[in-house]
């Protein structure tokens, strides 16, 4: 498979040889490095370091079946065997402790805690992630959450303040409905906050938004309504504060820019890449670097999971390096 380049950020580079993943630290910022035969180009350092935020998506405790979409099966499908650990309390486990020893100001979870929106599991993930992060954790539903009309994780607009940022998470479901939406007073809400804002504003939600070059313009789409998509970007044209909107929902890193503004959707923890994103805040910008969960054995399972849905998955779940890893636009005030 030779040497394949994960992540890099502007002093970090994370590849996969052999099945390890090693990262090599120090590197000059915004500099061509030839590493394993690899020619990386680091992401400028924009200014001083301030912290970073962690998330993580699609964590879905309580899963014990991977690559089964609906009601169809093309293969392969992964189970978990009696008396194993099931692969997505092991993926967070291990994302979790890869997360707390880069000590994040917050970690955010947006949506698809749970597989089937049951107690004992949405339990399961409070135990993960409550128990490591604390008063550091902010979450929000997904649609598995909530096929049920369950109402748990269903605030509307959670704000975390950070040094150098704000983090606005917005809850997009539409309860008994797979695709998402945004209320009026959600969109006001965030509007007001754009306004006021004096520093960047990332913000995170579950669904991303409705790309109309794949699906027409319905109430069928699989992301964020097209009506309430298209309020969200009129606040972002109007607050360039806001700097970027991430995602999940479809288990792939994809970025559509909208007016050079990001509107990104990151990979799943709970099968491949393995997936968890760090915004490293500096005082001059922000960097977007999506990691991939380094432990053997999350690995090991993570390249299991890259052949389902006849091997296609791979390619659509990971995407390029640049959808992965970026220096966030500054907009201005």
């Amino acid at each position: 498979m030779g040497v394949e380049l994960v992540s890099v950020s502007c002093d970090e580079v994370e590849l996969l040889e052999d099945g390890e993943l090693f990262s090599v630290t120090g590197l000059a910022p915004d500099t061509t490095h030839t590493i394993e035969g690899l020619e990386v180009h680091t992401l400028p350092k924009p200014g001083e370091y301030l912290c970073s935020v962690a998330t993580t998506n699609d964590v879905h405790f309580g899963e014990v079946e991977c690559g089964r979409l609906g009601e169809t099966a093309t293969g392969p499908i992964f189970t978990v065997p009696a008396g194993v650990e099931p692969y997505p309390s092991m993926m967070s486990r291990l994302a979790v402790e890869e997360i707390a020893a880069r000590n994040p100001a917050a970690v955010v979870v947006k949506g698809d805690l749970t597989a089937d929106g049951r107690p004992e599991e949405y339990a399961a993930f409070l135990d993960c992630y409550g128990t490591a992060f604390g008063d550091r954790l902010t979450h929000v539903r997904g649609n598995h959450d909530c096929y049920r009309n369950q109402d748990y994780a269903s605030e509307p607009v959670q704000v975390v303040q950070v040094p150098g940022a704000l983090v606005v998470l917005l809850d997009t479901c539409r309860p008994g409905h797979t695709n998402g939406t945004l209320r009026a007073d959600q969109l006001e809400q965030l509007d007001e906050l754009g306004q006021r804002a004096d520093r960047p504003v990332i913000v995170l939600g579950h669904h991303p938004i409705w790309d109309a070059r794949y699906e027409p313009r319905s109430d069928d789409v699989f992301s964020l309504l097209p009506d309430p998509t298209d309020a969200l970007l009129h606040v972002f044209e109007r607050r360039r504060r806001l700097v970027t909107y991430a995602a999940g929902h479809t288990h792939r890193n994809h970025v559509v820019e909208v007016a050079g503004v990001p509107f990104v959707d990151v990979g799943a923890l709970k099968d491949f890449p393995g997936a968890w994103c760090e915004y490293q805040i500096f005082d001059a910008g922000i960097l977007q670097v999506v990691h991939r969960v380094a432990h053997p054995e999350g690995l090991r399972w993570a390249e299991r999971t890259r052949a389902m849905y006849l091997g296609a998955y791979g390619e659509y779940a990971y995407g390029s390096l640049e959808e992965r890893c970026r220096l966030l636009p500054s907009r201005g005030g």
